[in-house]
């Protein structure tokens, strides 16, 4: 009963876990690149936005053919 209730309360977080480890992965990635290869934090701001619609609407297209 206890896991049933905390399972349920993790999935109000974290849906889908591919999204949620790809968006740390991205983020991981740009933050990485800005630090280390001195990207300007403009274009790592870019990156994150384009990659999360990209990730999101890999998500989407996943629960649509379910």
């Amino acid at each position: 009963m206890l896991r049933s209730i905390v399972r349920e309360f993790i999935s109000l977080f974290v849906d889908d876990g591919a999204l949620a480890l790809l968006a740390a992965i991205l983020i991981a990635v740009v933050t990485g690149a800005v630090k280390l290869l001195d990207l300007p934090p403009f274009y790592g701001a870019m990156l994150v936005l384009v990659g999360s619609i990209a990730i999101l609407a890999d998500s989407l297209r996943r629960a649509a053919r379910r």
